[in-house]
Parts: C-alpha cells; sequence; structure tokens
C-alpha cells in the first residue's frame, strides 16, 4: 500500500488540512493518507500546543468516516521532541508492505535542511509538496523525491484559527462542525 504520512501539531485540525488530506488520498496515486499528530515539532514552541490528547480526538472526530484518510499516535510512544527521520525509520520497520511518502508544503521545503538527517529523507523517501502562498521556489524544489502537486492552494492556517477563537470571532466553517463543539465544550484556545 502507498501511504503518504502528513504530519503536524494540527492544533486545531481545520478544513485546510482536511482538504490537503483529501486532494492527496483521492487525487494522486496514494492509497491511503495517515494524519500523524505530533506531540511536538522542535521546531515550534511547546507553549502554544494543547494536550495531543485533544488534538488526536479531535483529528479523528474530524476524519469520521473517511475512508483512506486516516489519524495516527504513533509520536506518542517515540521520543520527544519528534524527528520525522525517528518516526519513517519506526514505521517502515513496522509496516514492511508499505511504501511511505511525505506530504508537506512548500513552506516546509524551505526549512528541510534543518531538519535531523534531511539527507536520508530525500534519499530514502518521495515528498509530495502541497503549495503555500509565498513559498513557489524552495531551493530542493527540482530534487528528484520532489514531487509538485496541484493540490488547492490554503491560507487557512492553525495560528488563524486559535487566535480567531481567542478574541471569540465565528470560526464554524472553518474547522468541522464537532471539532468546533469538541473545541467548545473543553473551553479550548481561550
Amino acid at each position: 500500500m502507498n501511504v503518504g504520512l502528513f504530519f503536524g501539531s494540527f492544533n486545531p485540525i481545520h478544513i485546510g488540512h482536511l482538504i490537503i488530506a483529501g486532494y492527496m488520498a483521492n487525487y494522486t496515486d496514494l492509497d491511503q493518507v495517515w494524519l500523524i499528530i505530533s506531540p511536538h515539532n522542535p521546531l515550534k514552541d511547546k507553549n502554544e500546543l494543547i494536550l495531543m490528547y485533544d488534538r488526536l480526538e479531535m483529528a479523528k472526530l474530524a476524519t469520521e468516516g473517511s475512508e483512506n484518510v486516516r489519524v495516527s499516535d504513533i509520536e506518542f510512544s517515540l521520543p520527544q521532541p519528534s524527528y520525522t527521520i525517528d518516526t519513517l525509520t519506526h514505521l517502515q520497520e513496522k509496516f514492511l508492505e508499505h511504501t511511505f511518502s511525505l506530504i508537506m508544503g512548500s513552506d516546509n521545503l524551505v526549512s528541510l535542511k534543518k531538519w535531523k538527517n534531511y539527507e536520508l529523507i530525500l534519499r530514502n523517501y518521495r515528498i509530495m509538496v502541497y503549495p503555500r502562498p509565498g513559498f513557489e521556489n524552495a531551493e530542493l524544489i527540482n530534487n528528484p523525491s520532489i514531487t509538485l502537486t496541484e493540490t488547492p492552494l490554503m491560507e487557512l492556517s492553525s495560528t488563524f484559527i486559535r487566535t480567531s477563537f481567542k478574541e471569540g470571532k465565528n470560526i464554524r466553517f472553518f474547522v468541522p462542525e464537532k471539532v468546533l463543539d469538541f473545541i467548545e465544550s473543553k473551553n479550548l484556545y481561550r
């Protein structure tokens, strides 16, 4: 099975994430997309994160009923902070029958050289890149491991969602209804 791994904090998961995952699962050669909930991205501020189990639950609520988009907590049991190469190695050992590709935005491609063992990732995995505004000309764009996709351009971010929620603005159409209900029931992002 050809599986695309979409890593993220998903803090919170929003419609933009789901459009990207849906596009990759249905308009590319991937059989499935796994949303990998990262407990702590070493390049992000941990203080901004809500509990990883709440982020996991929101991702599960957002993908209920999807046949080819799954949610994974694989990084919860790995050492933290989470490094993509370590997770890839672990998954490759656990699922020998799968071929894994990374899904990332062109903004992450720009910072890929800061990642632990990025050369191994480029050498051993295909990276499927979706466009992000202002990051069209990444240095590694012509690397043979990079596949540019025509995923719809998304300007929505979790930061925007959190800020809007904190300011009391209506985020109804930016996150799935069940996710919004969860956020409100647990009084998150206030």
